[in-house]
């Protein structure tokens, strides 16, 4: 399984962002996929992960409820990320993940597959 994520940049406070994650190597339809990042510094953190058909089940970090917003294009094997209203805390470098087995996990050791990162910087 190979993940690239991309859609990164620089963008002011309140300003949005979108990140896409594409899978190839496999069956995407097969795998509920998660987005994480991490700042300078810092753990990984979870932001937001997607069961995996189109419109399942989603989970959110409380950090990004109400501002991010996950979803899925099985067709083009892609996972989005639109993120609103950002903040300067949103910075670090964002990874998409993906996972063979059910659910809309949390926990970093629960992703089998991860992409090479994106960097989000949000300036104030």
């Amino acid at each position: 399984v190979q993940l690239q994520a991309s859609g990164g940049g620089l963008v002011q406070a309140g300003g949005s962002l979108r990140l896409s994650c594409a899978m190839s190597g496999r069956t995407f339809s097969n795998y509920n996929v998660g987005w994480f990042r991490q700042a300078p510094g810092k753990e990984r953190e979870f932001v937001a992960a997607i069961s995996r058909r189109s419109g399942g089940d989603t989970n959110y970090g409380d950090s990004v409820k109400g501002r991010f917003a996950i979803s899925r294009d099985n067709a083009k094997n892609t996972v989005y990320l639109q993120m609103n209203k950002l903040k300067p805390e949103d910075t670090g470098i964002y990874y998409c993940a993906a996972r063979r087995e059910s659910g809309v996990r949390i926990a970093v050791n629960e992703y089998e597959y991860w992409g090479q990162g994106t960097l989000v910087t949000v300036s104030s």
